[in-house]
């Protein structure tokens, strides 16, 4: 079983990153392969409605140039996904949208690529804003029919600098209480 995260955040190893981290933490200890992706620096542009996914059905998003389609092959290949977004403006980063959007439609162009994997979102906040983030990232989740886990809070952290997160106990403790919730759900499922 394999869990593939991506880091939504401008910065590579900042809150979220950290947040991302301690979920991972977790699915390691119950022997899931991770990996951690980041976004930061991959330009990843919105949809540009060309429907070209559905004719193709090849897999892949007609635009080449910003490397959105590893992102792709890389989710299609996992049995879990992370989507960790900042809250930017009380939403996800352009990046993390571009994303969505994107592989909303391959998946669904090429028959439901995302259909009953497990997903969950992780969002780093500095003071509010944050659950429309957790929305947007699920909203994906539950139009491409995939299972969610949930956790003992909304999986949230709040801090503003890079590292203040680790201040945020509570935020913490839902981020492995969300890993160990996650682990178990694939356990059950791919077993």
């Amino acid at each position: 079983m394999k869990v593939i995260a991506f880091n939504g955040s401008a910065r590579k190893n900042g809150n979220t990153a950290v947040l991302i981290h301690y979920v991972l933490d977790e699915l390691n200890n119950e022997g899931i392969e991770t990996e951690l992706y980041q976004l930061a620096g991959k330009k990843i542009q919105g949809c540009t409605a060309c429907m070209q996914c559905f004719e193709n059905r090849n897999k892949r998003c007609s635009i080449e140039t910003d490397g959105l389609n590893e992102c792709l092959e890389k989710m299609f290949e996992a049995d879990g996904i992370i989507l960790g977004s900042p809250t930017y403006f009380t939403d996800v980063t352009a990046e993390m949208k571009g994303l969505i959007d994107r592989a909303g439609f391959v998946s669904g162009a090429n028959g439901g690529l995302l259909r009953r994997k497990v997903g969950a979102a992780v969002v780093a906040v500095r003071r509010a804003g944050s659950i429309h983030v957790f929305d947007t990232i699920n909203h994906l989740f539950f139009i491409s029919e995939m299972i969610v886990p949930g956790s003992s809070y909304w999986n949230v952290g709040i801090g503003m600098d890079k590292g203040d997160v680790e201040k945020d106990e509570e935020g913490i403790r839902t981020m492995k209480t969300l890993g160990k919730n996650m682990a178990w759900l694939m356990k059950k499922m791919y077993a």
